[in-house]
């Protein structure tokens, strides 16, 4: 077996939701989601990091080409999510609530298809500086 390698590509998307559980009333939101549940929605600057982890390819001593990962997220990701209203413009998030830990499983899956089997694949999405969920987790 080879030497594992992770690479990094680090991106950014914006995007506006609103956390709230239809079966519940306005007042149970506001006290479990607090100004996340305000119905007329706010966004975030997200920042996206995907990590992708392999062996070195002998030929190119890539373990993938970041221009590829790079081109393959604003496809997936970037295309799909910046400038939208997440609950309203996507329909990933029509019935699923758009909290960091969901947001982070859906990119997860948005890209896993595209990348190699025999590599590793991590996402870590900041919603603020201080707010961040990785999946999967470590």
């Amino acid at each position: 077996m080879g030497k594992r390698v992770s690479v990094f590509r680090h991106e950014h998307f914006n995007a506006a939701h609103r956390l709230f559980n239809p079966e519940w009333d306005d007042a149970t939101n506001e006290k479990v989601f607090d100004k996340c549940a305000l119905p007329n929605y706010h966004g975030h600057n997200y920042e996206l990091v995907v990590k992708v982890t392999g062996e070195v390819d002998d030929k190119t001593g890539y373990v993938i080409d970041t221009k590829e990962l790079s081109d393959l997220i604003k496809r997936e990701v970037h295309k799909r999510f910046d400038h939208k209203n997440l609950n309203l413009d996507t329909k990933e998030f029509q019935n699923l609530n758009p909290t960091t830990e969901n947001i982070v499983i859906v990119i997860y899956e948005l890209l896993r298809p595209f990348i190699d089997s025999k590599m590793d694949l991590q996402i870590r999405l900041y919603e603020t500086p201080r707010n961040f969920a990785e999946y999967p987790a470590s």
